[in-house]
């Protein structure tokens, strides 16, 4: 994951846990109406994603996203590049860091999960 104005942010396969980086979308791309008669699908602009990332607690860069909260938690623009060549980049726009998991200290788990929410552009066409 790239942090386009933060670089000292950005996330390559050394710093993550086994179970990595995932995306999910929050809201749909699509809305469905019900009409009396069936539905009609109205196309939203943006669809609102969360960013989960498996952090490693000993490696400085879980550390810095530590002080992050602390300082600012806007990260503007990051990118996504998938795990798979056939998918291209995901750009996810206004990305704020919103939360952390539960931290255990008991010496057995060096996770530091991060959650990270911000939104994609969908249906693009809709402007042209």
């Amino acid at each position: 994951m790239t942090v386009t104005d933060i670089p000292a942010l950005n996330v390559t396969a050394s710093f993550l846990g086994k179970d990595a980086i995932s995306m999910r979308p929050d809201s749909a791309a699509t809305d469905i109406i019900p009409t009396l008669t069936g539905t009609v699908g109205s196309q939203v602009p943006y669809q609102q994603v969360t960013i989960t990332m498996h952090l490693l607690r000993t490696q400085g860069l879980a550390a810095s996203y530590q002080n992050r909260f602390a300082s600012d938690t806007s990260l503007g623009e990051v990118v996504i590049t998938p795990d798979a060549s056939t998918f291209g980049n995901y750009t996810v726009l206004n990305a704020y860091l919103v939360n952390f998991n539960e931290l255990t200290i008991n010496g057995m788990d060096a996770g530091y999960v991060v959650t990270i929410s911000g939104y994609l552009i969908t249906n693009d066409k809709m402007w042209g």
